[in-house]
């Protein structure tokens, strides 16, 4: 272990040395994204808030209406790395992918008569002013109130779980709406809302508006919140 006291005994170059590390490395920060990628990140954001439907072909032809050139292949991997409109397992079919399971949709035409019956879940990304994090909910269709959430930094599938855990501690779903996305077809996923005797239901492809209720408290927490306070970090989000 390199000790980073000013009364060290040892220089640092020389505790490197005898611990056979890089000495660059010890003094390596990690490089932040850059103001173009969050300008980006952050104008996709507006734009799929606005409107769900959109899919990257769309949003890259605005991007570039408004003057920023971008390809059709950029705006799928920002959007990738946003979490937006699902993280799909790749095309390579291994083991893992195949064992992401996709559920049918259930609520069309369903009517949504009481607390309980429906809720949806979803990530949404969450724009800070040097970076961005994630916020998972889970919310009550018929009462429009958030049961449980969660925020995170990266997109792994533990928060996800911690707050679906936190939510089934307040009450259960007959039925536990989400889109199609890696995170809500990953057995994890799948198997701890079976587990509880719920019903799993899934959006349609490319079918944004199949979970309207969600999308329109993402929109209005960002409307209302985020886009006003301009957060400086996590910890003030």
């Amino acid at each position: 272990m390199v000790d980073w006291d000013d009364e060290a005994k040892l220089p640092i170059s020389i505790q490197a040395d005898l611990l056979s590390l890089n000495r660059s490395s010890l003094y390596y920060k990690p490089v932040g994204p850059s103001p173009e990628e969050l300008f980006i990140k952050h104008r996709i954001d507006e734009i799929y808030t606005k409107h769900p439907y959109y899919g990257s072909r769309r949003i890259a032809a605005l991007l570039n209406a408004e003057g920023l050139v971008i390809n059709r292949k950029a705006v799928q991997r920002h959007m990738r790395e946003m979490g937006i409109a699902g993280i799909t397992p790749g095309p390579n079919l291994s083991k893992r992918s195949l064992e992401h399971r996709i559920y049918p949709y259930l609520l069309r035409n369903l009517k949504i008569t009481h607390p309980n019956h429906v809720w949806g879940i979803d990530i949404t990304y969450i724009r800070l002013q040097k970076s961005w994090m994630y916020l998972v909910a889970l919310i009550d269709w018929y009462s429009r109130y958030v049961v449980s959430w969660e925020i995170d930094q990266t997109l792994e599938i533990d928060f996800v779980l911690e707050a679906v855990k936190r939510a089934f501690l307040v009450a259960r779903p007959e039925i536990l709406n989400s889109d199609q996305g890696s995170h809500f077809t990953s057995p994890k996923y799948t198997d701890l809302v079976l587990e509880n005797t719920i019903k799993i239901s899934m959006d349609g492809k490319k079918r944004a508006l199949d979970n309207i209720i969600t999308e329109r408290l993402w929109r209005t927490i960002k409307y209302e919140e985020v886009y006003l306070k301009e957060y400086n970090s996590p910890r003030e989000a």
